[in-house]
C-alpha cells in the first residue's frame, strides 16, 4: 500500500493512532466523569494533534517531492511566524522577500542531495548577503538589531528545520528498519513525546523550577522525568525505526530530551522578550506553529549530525 515505508515504520504509524484514539477517550471521559471542570483545552490539544498527524504521516508515505514540499511548508510557516512577532524596521521590508526566497532554495539543496551546499547555504551565503542588501538600502538606525535577528530567526526556523528533511536524503540501506521515514519518525515523535513527558511530570511532582525567570512552569522533575521517559522510549523503539544498538539508542534519547529541553526554553526566552504567550494561533490548544516545532530546532539538527556520523563510518 506504501511501498515507501517498512513494515516497522507502518506498525509505528498504526500505533500512533491508536494513542490518538486512547487520548480522545481519556479527554472525554474526563469531560464526562468532570463535567464542572473546563477540558477544553485538552480537547482542542486532542484534536489539533489529530490533524497534525495525519498530515505529516500522509506527507512522509508519499514521494520526496511531497516530503520534502511539507517540510519547507513547514519552515516558510514557522519563518513568517517567527517575522510577525519580531520589530521589523519599515526599510527591512524589502529584506524579507529574500528571506522568504531562500527556503525553497534551501529545500531545493536537499533534493538534489548538494550536502556541502545545504550545509553552508544560509549560515555563509545568506547570513553575508542579507546585510548587503541591507546597505544598499541606506537605513542605518538599528542596522545590528534587524540583521541579527533576522538572521536568527532564517537559521532556526529554516536551516535547523530542514535537517529533518535531509535524513530523507541519508541512504536507505544503512538503515534497513526504517529508511528516511524512519528516521524522521525517530526524531519528530521522540521530540514531540519528550514535550509532553516533561510536561506530566512537571504537573505530577514539579517543586522545583529550573529556569524560573524564562520558563516558570519547567521543573527540575518534569525535566528529570522527560529524559528518563524519552530515553525508555529511544531504547524501545530505535532498533525497529532507526537500526541502533542498544547503547547508541540510550545515547540518542538522551540528546534528543536534553537537546528538546533547550530548544523549548530558548523560544520561550524569544516570546517572553517579545511579551507574548503564544507564537500564533494556527494551532488551538497549542498556539502557534512555534509553539509546536520549538524543541526540533535543537534536536533536529544535532540528530542529523550524529546519524550522518554513524552513517559515514558504515
Amino acid at each position: 500500500m506504501f511501498p515507501s515505508l517498512t513494515p516497522h515504520v507502518l506498525h509505528f504509524i498504526f500505533g500512533l493512532y491508536g494513542l490518538l484514539v486512547l487520548a480522545s477517550g481519556i479527554a472525554h471521559l474526563l469531560a464526562a466523569l468532570r463535567p464542572r471542570k473546563d477540558y477544553t483545552e485538552l480537547k482542542q490539544r486532542v484534536r489539533s494533534w489529530w490533524v497534525i498527524i495525519v498530515i505529516f504521516t500522509g506527507s512522509i508515505a508519499g514521494p520526496n517531492s511531497v516530503k520534502l514540499g511539507f517540510l519547507a511548508f513547514v519552515s516558510f510557516l514557522a519563518l513568517r511566524e517567527y517575522l510577525s512577532l519580531i520589530p521589523t524596521r519599515r526599510a527591512d521590508r524589502r529584506i524579507l522577500f529574500w528571506c522568504y526566497l531562500a527556503v525553497p532554495l534551501q529545500y531545493y539543496w536537499i533534493s538534489i542531495g548538494w550536502y556541502s551546499m545545504f550545509l553552508i547555504f544560509i549560515p555563509v551565503y545568506i547570513f553575508l548577503f542579507l546585510p548587503l542588501r541591507m546597505v544598499t538600502i541606506g537605513e542605518t538606525k538599528g542596522f545590528l538589531n534587524a540583521a541579527g535577528t533576522l538572521h536568527w530567526g532564517m537559521m532556526t526556523t529554516v536551516f535547523c528545520l530542514s535537517h529533518i528533511a535531509y535524513l530523507f536524503m541519508l541512504p536507505a540501506q544503512k538503515n534497513p528498519a526504517g529508511g528516511g521515514p524512519g528516521l524522521v519518525l525517530f526524531i519528530v515523535v521522540l521530540t514531540e513525546l519528550n514535550d509532553v513527558a516533561q510536561y506530566c511530570w512537571g504537573k505530577m511532582l514539579g517543586r522545583h523550577k529550573v529556569i524560573p525567570k524564562v520558563s516558570p512552569n519547567k521543573t527540575v522533575e518534569g525535566l528529570l522525568g522527560g529524559v528518563v521517559t524519552t530515553t525508555l522510549l529511544s531504547w524501545l523503539t530505535a532498533p525497529y525505526l532507526i537500526s541502533l544498538s542498544a547503547p547508541k539508542s540510550l545515547i540518542a534519547g538522551i540528546i534528543i530530551s536534553t537537546a528538546g529541553f533547550i530548544g523549548d526554553v530558548v523560544i520561550s526566552a524569544i516570546k517572553r522578550d517579545i511579551g507574548v504567550k503564544d507564537a500564533g494561533s494556527i494551532l488551538p490548544g497549542h498556539g502557534g506553529l512555534l509553539d509546536r516545532v520549538d524543541s526540533l530546532t535543537y534536536t533536529a539538527p544535532l540528530f542529523f549530525h550524529c546519524m550522518k556520523y554513524l552513517y559515514d563510518r558504515m
